[in-house]
């Protein structure tokens, strides 16, 4: 039988197929291929804000604690469940001891997670914290921190310590002080503390061993001082020192450690907070100990601080703060736009890099007026 395509409509037909590799149209702008795609997938069982996500030795995906929005701060969950990359949904887990928001999940060496502080009710803090395992879906208390805080940073260290830095105190004061804990023992210690108090901040590992701590703040709006500086714990001396100044004070913000050793910082706000949001972005070098500033995101973003993963291209998924997603390139130093809406701008989402360079993106209140609710929705970033 005759084809029904003559030379030229097959080499057309060949043509309008191709062109979704070559751009994809987002909003009426075409975007570079290789970006992936953000599509939304199975919700959780719950609306959740300022949780916690964590990628398991099992390949699951461990979702603890959070709120039900902006205004519900203060009645944190107890709840958490497990995503399951294989069926694509989320099933219940085991519940903390505690409700939390504002704490820390820190995957430790033996692959079990160590959950730290939060806030578990207005002006309530306890300074627990608890270990889940896997193996048997249970959490179990562990030792109680040296000082009561939420909104701290924890950062596994290359012993397999934890160092817990900053936070806010009962009174949303922030704190300067940091301790250890350590997995052997069962125990948190104290360590050196940092020159500022500092909430709101971002703390990474870096490939020499020691945590680049970097913004933050302290004070209360609209009279907060939001910093510029950055400082560098050594394990080795239990000591903080200078690293330099950001272009700009930042808090909110994100900060993620890239293939190269240096560390990206984007976004937050300055004292302003919501009325000072910002889309840029810049680089800590520790060869040098300076920042500079890189490409503007095409976005302003803030409050994600657990919203970026590095993936295996080493390009920066930033998909929190905003209503969609982007991708940061340290080879030409820009952001691109993903392709896929989040519907709205999703403020304390959470961002978990999956195996195959695929990313779970969860959560998240959205700007508005009166009360924000958080969604339980769910979206899957997908390479191409």
């Amino acid at each position: 039988m005759k084809s029904r395509f003559t030379k030229t409509g097959g080499s057309l037909l060949l043509l309008l197929m191709l062109v979704p590799l070559l751009y994809v149209s987002v909003a009426g702008a075409p975007w570079p291929s290789g970006t992936g795609t953000v599509a939304e997938i199975a919700a959780m069982h719950i609306a959740r804000a300022s949780h916690t996500s964590t990628l398991l030795p099992n390949g699951k995906v461990l979702i603890a604690g959070g709120f039900a929005g902006s205004g519900s701060e203060y009645n944190p969950y107890r709840t958490a469940e497990l995503y399951d990359p294989g069926s694509g949904t989320f099933q219940s887990a085991a519940e903390m001891t505690i409700g939390r928001s504002g704490h820390t999940a820190t995957l430790l060496k033996s692959g079990k997670v160590l959950i730290v502080g939060g806030w578990t009710g207005r002006y309530d803090l306890r300074g627990s914290a608890e270990i889940y395992d896997p193996a048997a879906n249970t959490f179990t208390p562990t030792g109680n921190l040296v000082i009561e805080r939420a909104g701290s940073t924890a950062t596994l260290l290359a012993d397999g310590r934890v160092l817990v830095a900053g936070g806010e105190d009962r009174q949303e004061n922030a704190i300067a002080s940091a301790e250890i804990y350590d997995p052997a023992t069962g125990k948190f210690s104290a360590t050196g503390s940092m020159a500022n108090p500092r909430g709101a901040h971002t703390a990474t590992a870096q490939k020499d061993g020691r945590v680049l701590i970097v913004g933050g703040g302290s004070g209360h709006y609209p009279s907060q001082n939001v910093y510029r500086s950055a400082e560098l714990f050594d394990p080795a001396t239990g000591k903080f020192s200078s690293a330099g100044q950001m272009s700009v004070g930042r808090h909110k913000h994100a900060a993620i450690l890239l293939r190269s050793g240096r560390v990206l910082i984007l976004g937050g706000s300055d004292n302003r907070d919501w009325h000072g949001e910002y889309a840029s972005a810049e680089i800590y070098d520790p060869a040098s100990g300076t920042f500079a500033v890189t490409g503007r995101m095409n976005t302003s973003r803030f409050k994600l601080p657990a919203a970026v993963a590095l993936l295996p291209s080493g390009r920066v998924l930033v998909a929190g703060g905003g209503p969609f997603a982007e991708l940061y390139d340290e080879t030409t130093g820009t952001f691109l736009r993903v392709p896929g809406s989040l519907g709205a701008a999703r403020f304390f989402a959470s961002t978990t890099l999956l195996s195959g360079g695929k990313a779970l993106i969860t959560g998240g209140y959205a700007e508005g007026s009166g009360s924000l609710p958080a969604t339980p929705a769910a979206w899957l970033y997908q390479p191409l």
